[in-house]
């Protein structure tokens, strides 16, 4: 599979990497010489320099045998006019481009439609302010993945010290558990993602990802992590566009909001096209504000600044000044992980949002769509089961699935199935399956023809 990236900044650099691990034919694109120099340096794919919306270097990349095209440099412009050109060498390419500008995103159907036929518009900023809603729509959650239009839920959450499951394996939880239909499909423990097993037990302090049908969250919820509480008051400190996005989206929903944004001009904006929120000129990172509008008294802060290092200080200080939960908006990779090891668990990223977009549309067999665990180290897919796959007519037992990868849910019309070993996948079957990022390749041969052994 060929696949042509313009842009080499932090998106374009994790598609990379992620894809040329997976033995994917990559090319990339970029003007910025340092930034190809740091793609050679250490990943194994071919880079051209110059701009990625020139047609003649879209020809020397190969695009006419290409299969996809990603346009992810920070400029819209770039992008759109890379598109542009694409369609028109290699009409049937599938085209994703990253793009900011609201005036672009008014006229999403010109660019996906009528003029560019962009499979996927990838707006950053709407991305991780939808994650933002999940987590702050199920309180207590680490992190919060839909699948099958919504109706079935991935979440990550760690075990407090009141969860009866503490000490159970996960083979007798079922029995205790009648009334909650779920699986757990992966434990983080001490910073090590396992696949679990049934003689496996829950621990405290584990970080368990569950599966379940959107109706039984909260109840399995509770059941690692009872402590959490109902989120009403918010805090938002960052004003730009994901401040004035994720405050927009906040209104709609009813929550009692409060945003704190340094430039007056910005205040003045923010003012005029917020309703209910109260907007506040001031420096989130000063304790003595946050102490004056009791922000100990607050459900929630978000740290939505444009500077990912201001964001963890004032996470921080606000968990100091008696804040329960914080989250934490972070745009480059290799700080995600140093947030985390510091307590800073409810972490955004939009780059790693674009990145779980952009995957979906790599992945072979019919996936619908693709999220990553645990900084990438392990993937769940959504896919549909076609007639000649491997994986149909047969009880899952008898599967020979790689060790790492699980089939956690069956989506047959509308029932919702939590499988277990004598289940049998049919052709048109949504299935939901997690694998270790090693055995991604093999899921996708599993998934897209019909193999003797996987």
């Amino acid at each position: 599979m060929r696949i042509v990236i313009i842009g080499a900044g932090e998106i374009g650099f994790r598609v990379a990497q992620r894809l040329s691990m997976e033995n994917k034919d990559v090319v990339i694109i970029d003007k910025n010489a340092e930034a190809l120099q740091r793609v050679n340096d250490h990943l194994d794919v071919q880079t051209i320099l110059g701009s990625g919306s020139s047609p003649v270097l879209l020809e020397q990349a190969g695009i006419q045998n290409a299969e996809l095209f990603l346009a992810v440099t920070a400029s819209d412009e770039i992008n759109l006019t890379a598109c542009l050109f694409a369609r028109a060498l290699a009409p049937g390419i599938t085209k994703l481009a990253r793009v900011r500008s609201q005036e672009y995103l008014r006229h999403k159907a010109v660019l996906t439609r009528e003029v560019l036929n962009i499979a996927h518009v990838i707006n950053p900023d709407e991305e991780v302010v939808r994650s933002m809603e999940r987590m702050l729509d199920i309180p207590g959650a680490l992190e919060v993945n839909h699948f099958a239009a919504g109706r079935v839920n991935l979440i990550g959450v760690r075990v407090c010290e009141q969860s009866p499951l503490i000490g159970l394996k996960l083979m007798d939880i079922p029995e205790r558990c009648r009334d909650s239909r779920f699986i757990v499909a992966a434990i983080v423990r001490s910073e090590e993602l396992l696949i679990p097993a049934g003689g496996d037990v829950v621990l405290k302090e584990d970080i368990v990802y569950f599966i379940c049908e959107r109706t039984q969250t909260q109840n399995v919820l509770s059941l690692f992590n009872p402590c959490s509480s109902k989120i009403r008051d918010v805090v938002i400190v960052g004003g730009g566009s994901v401040g004035q996005l994720a405050a927009l989206a906040l209104e709609k929903k009813g929550f009692s909001i409060k945003l704190v944004e340094k430039d007056p001009e910005r205040c003045r904006h923010l003012a005029e096209k917020l309703d209910r929120a109260v907007v506040l000129q001031g420096d989130g990172s000063d304790g003595d504000l946050l102490r004056e509008e009791n922000i100990r008294d607050m459900d929630v802060l978000l740290a939505l600044t444009g500077s990912e290092e201001t964001n963890i200080l004032i996470s921080l200080l606000a968990k100091s000044l008696g804040v329960g939960k914080t989250i934490t908006r972070i745009n480059k990779f290799a700080y995600v992980p140093l947030a985390r090891t510091i307590g800073l668990e409810n972490v955004i990223s939009p780059r790693i949002s674009a990145v779980s977009t952009i995957l979906r549309h790599v992945r072979r067999g019919k996936v619908i769509s693709s999220v990553p665990i645990k900084n990438e180290e392990a993937e769940a897919l959504e896919a549909v089961a076609l007639e000649h796959s491997s994986i149909v007519n047969r009880p899952i037992k008898e599967l020979r699935f790689p060790n790492g990868a699980l089939i956690l849910c069956v989506i047959r019309g509308d029932e919702v199935q939590i499988p277990d070993g004598d289940s049998v996948i049919k052709p048109k079957d949504r299935i939901i399956i997690l694998s270790t990022r090693k055995n991604i390749e093999r899921v996708e041969q599993a998934l897209e023809v019909k193999l003797e052994y996987l």
